[in-house]
């Protein structure tokens, strides 16, 4: 099995431990650079204005033991809970991967097909990203 296709189902496994019976729920999984997969969700909370994406946990929990990621996904329950939907990482997610350079893969949909996905990497994903102005990559 390829390393995109283990994250899904690691983010999926997730889901239907953490949100079981839950129609939309959603989380991320993300490798390292040493074979370890991570994996989180997204907290709940009342204000949506403090909401956190899926794959912050993990990603937080890469940093703190010093491991640089390599790939990530996020996956949602999607279809009335009869399968997965991939969603590419969001800007803000997209910056906080940058940190690890162009070279991250990630995982984006198929247009107009969810269910369906590819891998990418952040360089091929952000082609203008706003730093290489910058003389290049900040990092």
């Amino acid at each position: 099995m390829d390393l995109g296709t283990r994250l899904v189902a690691a983010a999926a496994d997730l889901v239907d431990s953490r949100f079981p019976g839950r129609d939309w729920a959603g989380a991320a999984a993300m490798a390292l650079d040493d074979g370890t997969l991570l994996t989180s969700t997204a907290p709940e909370v009342v204000n949506p204005a403090v909401e956190l994406c899926h794959e912050v946990g993990a990603l937080c929990e890469a940093y703190r033991i010093g491991r640089p990621v390599v790939a990530s996904v996020c996956v949602v329950r999607a279809d009335q809970g009869r399968g997965f939907w991939v969603l590419s990482p969001c800007g803000v997610c997209q910056e906080r991967l940058r940190f690890y350079g162009p070279g991250v893969e990630v995982a984006v949909p198929e247009a107009n097909a969810p269910a369906l996905w590819r891998m990418v990497t952040l360089g091929e994903l952000q082609p203008h990203w706003w730093a290489t102005v910058f003389d290049g990559e900040p990092i």
